[in-house]
């Protein structure tokens, strides 16, 4: 194999031209023919002993087809070792024609990583970002914690339904005496609330004592999925059974020992700790992209598809591996994959973009990161994870991981330098 060209297309793109020799060529003809003769059975010949004139003559088409994609993959892949050219995509092969004794020549059309030559990163105008939890975020997040134990109990003390009281009921309903689909109920909750029937809320029977029997007229929306009574009213004959009423846990030792500490101060501080962690990583998370955009601002540069498609497929898998994580399936979902793609677009272009300039300014600034900045890395996705090291270790083990650790401990030294050399510093 030997390339004869190198030709730049643009900033992000070179075509090289490429002859693969016509011992390699027939190398893969044979091999391919060999393999073909082991598989067909053709009348007159034994598995295996097909010869390869018969073979050329049925398959000849199918064979070279292939054989000519082999040989562009092999010969693309001994071009890019020899050239040294960083191609970051699929490359789209053109030419190319068997011909006995003849090179096979060939050109490949590829995407290649940008050389950046960043500039203007040094005075650069930084926004901040708060991360900081004020008392009234953990005592909303106490609030969610508590309303999620709430339970439903029975009302004591009385037997009018009140306004906000939920109530069990039996009913019967009938539109012009005759009965509909659905049109009965027994043991069903309704809550004592302005709204709709149909959406579990029932404001007329406020006033009434449990036992008592009321009809209660009712027009259902002219969409109703029941076509027997869409747009008609009905009469229902509702009896309260029994009246409930919600009941939110106290912020006490004994709440918080169902939340897995001894005391409500415990449990307090454990909470803030939590938000605190999650604010500071938003907040780290939003100056991180903030110092993105301003890099890209000051340092415009053509970006390959390839790596911007790469960006996207990352915060995909990215996205649906924490839906998995959390119990969910994602194929349930029904997602518009192409929509998605498109609203990931412009975060993943952020991204990969400032990826880029931040490994230029590593390599500017000769910033590299140290064995302990590393593991200091890998404990601090330990403690965000909220499980043991040797468990990050293990997920951190194969060399890609590592590479991945160590990029990003080195991203959080460059952007100590930027904020160290920033205009607001």
């Amino acid at each position: 194999m030997k390339v004869t060209q190198v030709e730049d297309l643009s900033s992000i793109e070179k075509r090289l031209s490429i002859e693969v020799e016509p011992a390699l060529v027939e190398k893969e003809l044979s091999a391919a023919y060999n393999n073909l003769a082991k598989q067909v059975k053709i009348p007159g010949f034994r598995a295996g002993k097909v010869p390869r004139r018969i073979l050329e003559q049925r398959f000849k088409g199918e064979v070279e087809a292939d054989v000519v994609r082999r040989v562009q993959v092999l010969g693309f892949i001994d071009a890019l070792k020899e050239t040294n050219v960083p191609a970051v995509g699929d490359p789209q092969f053109s030419g190319g024609k068997l011909e006995a004794n003849k090179p096979f020549a060939y050109s490949a059309r590829v995407e290649i990583k940008p050389t950046i030559e960043v500039k203007n990163y040094k005075g650069l105008e930084l926004e901040k970002f708060d991360g900081s939890v004020d008392e009234a975020r953990v005592t909303e997040q106490l609030d969610r914690m508590r309303n999620q134990r709430t339970e439903l109990v029975d009302v004591e003390g009385r037997d009018v339904v009140q306004k906000g009281d939920l109530a069990v009921i039996d009913f019967d309903a009938t539109k012009d005496g005759q009965p509909f689909p659905g049109n009965t109920g027994r043991d069903v909750t309704v809550e004592v609330i302005d709204g709709q029937l149909i959406e579990g809320n029932l404001p007329e029977l406020e006033g009434m004592k449990k036992g008592e029997t009321k009809d209660i007229n009712y027009t259902f929306p002219a969409d109703y999925r029941v076509d027997e009574i869409k747009g008609q009213t009905a009469k229902f004959a509702v009896t309260v059974k029994v009246i409930k009423t919600r009941k939110t846990p106290e912020l006490d030792d004994v709440f918080a020992k169902t939340m897995g500490e001894e005391s409500a101060d415990a449990l307090k501080a454990r909470v803030r700790k939590d938000l605190e962690r999650a604010a500071k990583n938003r907040a780290e998370a939003d100056e991180r992209e903030a110092m993105f955009k301003a890099l890209a601002k000051v340092n415009p540069f053509e970006l390959p598809t390839a790596m911007l498609n790469r960006g996207i497929d990352f915060m995909l898998d990215s996205a649906l591996g924490g839906l998995a994580r959390s119990g969910m399936d994602p194929s349930m979902l029904q997602l518009d994959w192409g929509k998605l793609r498109e609203e990931l677009r412009p975060r993943a272009e952020v991204e990969v973009r400032g990826q880029l300039l931040v490994e230029a300014i590593a390599n500017a600034e000769k910033i590299e990161a140290t064995p302990e900045e590393i593991a200091a890395r890998l404990q601090k996705f330990a403690d965000d994870a909220g499980v043991p090291l040797a468990v990050a270790q293990k997920q951190y083990a194969s060399q890609e991981a590592q590479e991945g650790l160590k990029s990003r401990a080195r991203e959080e030294k460059v952007f100590a330098f930027l904020k160290q050399h920033a205009k607001n510093a």
